[in-house]
């Protein structure tokens, strides 16, 4: 795909399309039946500042999706820079990614893991269709970020670095946009 074409029926071509969109990255974790489950996303954004909301998204062929939908906790781990191997530990389906590895269990039950850059300890707010995945709504309960870490962030395919850290002194959302 070169240029402004349009590739509609294509779902490699828009992927990739979309790759060119820098996120973070985040491991979201929810407790489960035997053993907690968790998984790597970069289908993360914030919702509403009031009520504090956030929303991600599984994808409707995920294994544990009937865990998620049931789970009644998350938590929302924003990875750092230095946890590239932790995503890709809880990226790949079907492997145990709790053998051997610490973690606390949070106040609402999910399991939180350490050294992310941020955390997110969340509670259940709504579950929408969203194509092939299921979006999932949820309300923050209580949070803590760790300035001091840089974030993990995924563009093209790859894990990428942001540089030197420092941007501008701009505050987001500019007051246009309100």
């Amino acid at each position: 795909m070169t240029g402004s074409q349009i590739a509609e029926t294509d779902p490699r071509m828009f992927r990739n399309c979309l790759g060119q969109f820098p996120t973070g990255v985040c491991i979201v974790t929810a407790p489960g039946g035997d053993e907690p489950v968790g998984m790597t996303m970069s289908s993360f954004n914030s919702l509403s500042l009031d009520p504090p909301l956030i929303l991600f998204s599984i994808d409707r062929k995920a294994k544990g999706l009937p865990t998620w939908q049931a789970a009644t906790a998350y938590v929302v781990h924003f990875l750092s820079q230095d946890q590239r191997e932790l995503s890709n530990r809880f990226a790949r389906p079907g492997t145990n990614k709790w053998e051997g590895l610490p973690y606390q269990p949070g106040p609402n039950g999910a399991p939180v893991l350490a050294g992310a850059a941020a955390v997110l300890e969340c509670r259940p707010h709504a579950q929408h269709d969203g194509g092939d995945h299921v979006l999932f709504i949820a309300r923050v309960e209580r949070f803590r970020a760790n300035p001091d870490r840089r974030p993990l962030v995924f563009c093209n395919g790859r894990y990428s670095d942001l540089g030197s850290g420092h941007g501008t002194a701009d505050l987001w959302p500019l007051d246009i946009h309100y």
